[in-house]
């Protein structure tokens, strides 16, 4: 093992989160494999989609929906569906099973892994979505990952964007960190979302603030605003 994978903290490691052996998609699993910390899966995602990593992406066999609004380099999985009235904004990667509904949004430099449910009023950019994840309503999640299973309530959003002073610019110039045992780890991204593990729950009404880390399978209980690291399997008031 190499100095600089020995430094790694185990807590910002894709299998920290995330079931690997689980993940039976093969673009998804690859993609989480190629990246020591979750921190680089959101350079990890526009290297795959720009075809500057040896992964192949699926054929585009699934279904675009006359009335479905598709712009840019999109590739939909056989077995995955963009209904009427959804909008998609490539370069977006929908695997097999997935549904992006009328209604929901998704933008550029995502991938959606299999068996997803995008509902009416859900926007999504910049993210990985492992698989099995429902968003079935008004919602956002950008600069993100989100686990196996994950279920993102009603008017959740993530916020991928820190403000300390003065005038928000944009692009964002600002590094963005997570904060581990008091301490700030670099992210290496000027906007971070949030991580969130296999199998949790986010209530309906949250703002996830940014570089929150959720463990897998932990319980959030409902509240305005949460932030910084949740151990797997931990309760969070």
């Amino acid at each position: 093992m190499s100095a600089a994978l020995a430094r790694i903290d185990y807590r910002t490691t894709p299998e920290y989160y995330i079931d690997t052996e689980q993940v039976a998609d093969p673009v998804v699993a690859r993609l989480l494999s190629c990246c020591p910390t979750v921190f680089g899966l959101k350079k990890a995602i526009v290297d795959l989609l720009a075809g500057r990593l040896d992964i192949e992406l699926p054929e585009g066999a699934g279904v675009i929906e006359p009335g479905a609004v598709v712009r840019g380099e999109v590739t939909v999985a056989a077995g995955a569906v963009i209904a009427e009235g959804a909008v998609v904004t490539g370069p977006v990667l929908v695997c097999p099973g997935s549904v992006i509904d009328s209604g929901a949004r998704v933008r550029d430099h995502t991938v959606i892994g299999p068996g997803c449910r995008i509902g009416w009023g859900a926007e999504i950019t910049r993210s990985l979505l492992t698989g099995g994840v429902f968003m079935k309503h008004t919602s956002f999640v950008g600069d993100s990952v989100l686990g196996l299973g994950v279920n993102i309530g009603a008017f959740v959003s993530t916020t991928g964007l820190r403000v300390t002073s003065g005038p928000v610019v944009e692009p964002a110039t600002e590094e963005v960190c997570a904060h581990l045992d008091g301490h700030r780890v670099a992210t290496g991204q000027t906007k971070f979302g949030a991580v969130i593990g296999d199998g949790v729950i986010v209530p309906a009404g949250t703002v996830l603030q940014p570089a929150t880390l959720i463990g897998a399978h932990s319980t959030l209980y409902p509240r305005t605003q949460i932030g910084g690291f949740f151990p797997a399997g931990s309760q969070g008031r």
